[in-house]
């Protein structure tokens, strides 16, 4: 049975937004172990812009009525009737809706991955037009999933708030290491943290990064502060820069792909993602992969691998205090490099251990496709 992966969004994986880029590393890691998979994507532009791939791309035009699909994809749904399983990816998307309706009428079986739509956080924004969204639309997405696969334990927990049919299966996705890195000591005078991501300020707890790192870089002037994405609310990060005195000790550089992102990856020290709300951030495992000890939040989901390895910090309680204090605790340890190593080294274990595709990709297969 083929598994069709559907998306919205691009398909260039460097252009990709965080959902897209884990779609395109699990139908990869799947078409090695030897599953029929695809990667169907509703996108505005279908040109192909990419490069050869182990599975099959198709782009269907995205409508401007968010709720309407294609005739082209509408045609080649049902033209899989009896021969595939649909993943569908992501929550709150208008044309899933109808798409389901299409699926349900024609017997098609599908799963459902909301990658962090459904925890607590998420539900907070526009929690009044959710709740209408969801009785309205939502809830008929869910009902009609064959299951719900959760990649981490806050989305479990939103989700019963909403929905409490036994539906979920918590399973996260893996990460290939980079085979050919091996932790090492950076060297610099003094230590450097990071950030990758996209930038949005709230979700990904920026603001409280940056007063984070001013009370740290009160005490250590010398520290620096890398942050690497970009978006429309750069210039919120550049007005709390200057509202905190920090232009000097922060930059931001902007988006970077590919072999610039990971040479400016490999000289941090300390990756720090204190996000308020998510599903399973890929920036961490990368960032983790190259030896980076991690300092994240509880809303990761991976916190408590993070403390099971002693490969970072992960704090509970989202404050600038709290945080800066962890930063202080990473820092101490930065300054002894037996024992920083070892941390360093904790953390590619992680990667290797706790993220390893071939384990997940066995459970992927019995069970969340076994209809």
């Amino acid at each position: 049975m083929e598994i069709v992966h559907l998306i919205l969004g691009k398909a260039n994986p460097e252009r990709m937004n965080g959902v897209n880029k884990v779609v395109y590393q699990l139908a990869t890691e799947q078409a090695a172990f030897g599953e029929q998979v695809s990667v169907w994507g509703i996108t505005q532009h279908v040109e192909v812009n990419f490069g050869k791939r182990d599975f099959e791309t198709r782009l269907f035009v995205k409508q401007n009525n968010p709720f309407r699909y294609s005739n082209e994809l509408k045609k080649a749904i049902i033209a899989k009737k009896g021969k595939a399983i649909f993943h569908l990816h992501g929550g709150w998307i208008p044309v899933y809706y109808l798409l389901v309706s299409l699926m349900y009428r024609h017997a098609i079986n599908f799963v459902l991955t909301p990658h962090g739509a459904y925890n607590s956080i998420a539900m907070e924004k526009n929690g009044l037009i959710k709740k209408i969204y969801f009785h309205l639309f939502e809830k008929a997405i869910l009902e009609k999933a064959s299951q719900i696969h959760c990649i981490g334990e806050s989305e479990v927990k939103g989700l019963n708030t909403i929905f409490k049919k036994s539906k979920t299966l918590l399973l996260p996705y893996g990460y290939r290491k980079n085979s050919n890195y091996t932790a090492e000591h950076i060297g610099h005078s003094e230590v450097v943290f990071g950030f990758v991501g996209r930038l949005d300020v709230y979700t990904k707890g920026l603001d409280t990064l940056l007063q984070a790192f001013q009370k740290f870089n009160q005490i250590y002037p010398k520290s620096q502060l890398w942050i690497i994405g970009e978006s429309t609310q750069r210039h919120l990060l550049e007005k709390q820069i200057d509202t905190l005195s920090l232009r000097n000790n922060v930059t931001l550089y902007g988006s970077k792909f590919g072999k610039d992102k990971e040479a400016l990856l490999k000289r941090m020290d300390i990756f720090v993602h204190p996000s308020r709300n998510e599903g399973l951030p890929v920036a961490v495992l990368e960032a983790a992969s190259f030896g980076k000890p991690c300092l994240v939040t509880q809303a990761t989901n991976l916190g408590s691998v993070v403390d099971q390895y002693n490969c970072g910090k992960t704090i509970h309680l989202q404050c600038s205090e709290t945080l800066s204090r962890a930063m202080i605790a990473l820092y101490e340890i930065w300054k002894r490099p037996t024992a920083f190593k070892k941390m360093q080294e904790n953390a590619v274990k992680m990667v290797e251990e706790a993220y390893n595709w071939n384990k997940l990709l066995a459970r992927f297969h019995t069970d969340l496709y076994q209809m």
